[in-house]
C-alpha cells in the first residue's frame, strides 16, 4: 500500500501506524515523515556481502546483527530510520516491546548514494553519535573502492581513517575483524553506478 500523508507534523505513534502499511521505508524525524531513497543493485551488493561476513567472524559470540529492515530508534532527535547494518553487543533493546525497532548498536554501516552522501556524513552522523552504546560508524561508498570509519576513541572523540583502492582492507575497531575490499565490493559493477 501506498501511504498517503495527509498532514505535516505525525506522532511517532501515527509514524508506526503508517510505516506497518507502506511498501517502502519512511524516515521520520520529530513529527516529519520522508520517504527513504531507494537502493541500487551494487547498494544491495555492498550491504550484503557485509551482512554476510561479519556473522561468521564472529560467531558464537554475544552480537546480534541486523540489515536493512530493523528500525532504528534515536529518542535525543525523536528519528526513527532503518541503516544499512547495524550490530549490537549482547541483546538488542527493543522499543515498547516492538522487535522490529532497537536503540543500542555499537556499530553502525552505510552504504552512501549521491543523494545520501552529505546526510550519511553529516546530519545523520550527528544524530548516530548521540546512541551511547555507538563505538564506530562505517561508510561505503558504491560508486568506487573508498570507506570511511569513524571509531570512537578513549576520550570519547570521533576519529575517522579512510581506507581507498581495490586491495585495502577495512578494519574495525570496535570489534576484532576486517574485510578486504574484493569481499566488501564482490559482484560490483561500476559501470551500473548511477543514482
Amino acid at each position: 500500500m501506498q501511504v498517503r500523508l495527509t498532514k505535516t507534523y505525525y506522532t511517532p505513534e501515527e509514524y508506526l501506524e503508517l510505516e506497518e502499511k507502506a511498501e517502502s521505508k519512511h524516515e521520520y524525524q520529530d513529527g516529519k515523515i520522508t520517504l527513504m531513497a531507494g537502493g541500487t543493485t551494487n547498494h544491495n551488493k555492498i550491504a550484503g556481502n557485509f551482512y554476510r561476513r561479519f556473522p561468521l567472524a564472529i560467531a558464537g559470540q554475544e552480537y546480534e546483527t541486523y540489515i536493512t529492515d530493523v528500525r532504528l530508534w534515536i529518542p535525543r532527535y525523536r528519528l526513527y530510520t532503518y541503516p544499512d547494518f547495524m550490530a549490537i553487543l549482547g541483546q538488542p533493546v527493543f522499543v515498547e516491546n516492538r522487535t522490529d525497532t532497537v536503540t543500542n548498536p555499537f556499530l553502525i554501516v552505510e552504504v552512501w548514494s549521491k543523494s545520501t552522501k552529505n546526510y550519511d556524513q553529516g546530519d545523520k552522523f550527528r544524530f548516530y553519535r548521540s546512541i551511547p552504546e555507538l563505538r564506530e560508524y562505517v561508510l561505503i561508498d558504491q560508486y568506487s573502492f573508498y570507506v570511511e570509519r569513524f571509531a570512537k576513541n578513549a576520550e570519547g572523540k570521533w576519529v575517522l581513517t579512510e581506507f581507498a583502492g581495490e586491495e585495502a582492507i577495512l578494519r574495525l575497531e570496535s570489534v576484532d575483524w576486517e574485510i578486504s575490499f574484493p569481499e566488501i565490493y564482490s559482484r560490483v559493477n561500476f559501470e551500473l553506478s548511477s543514482d
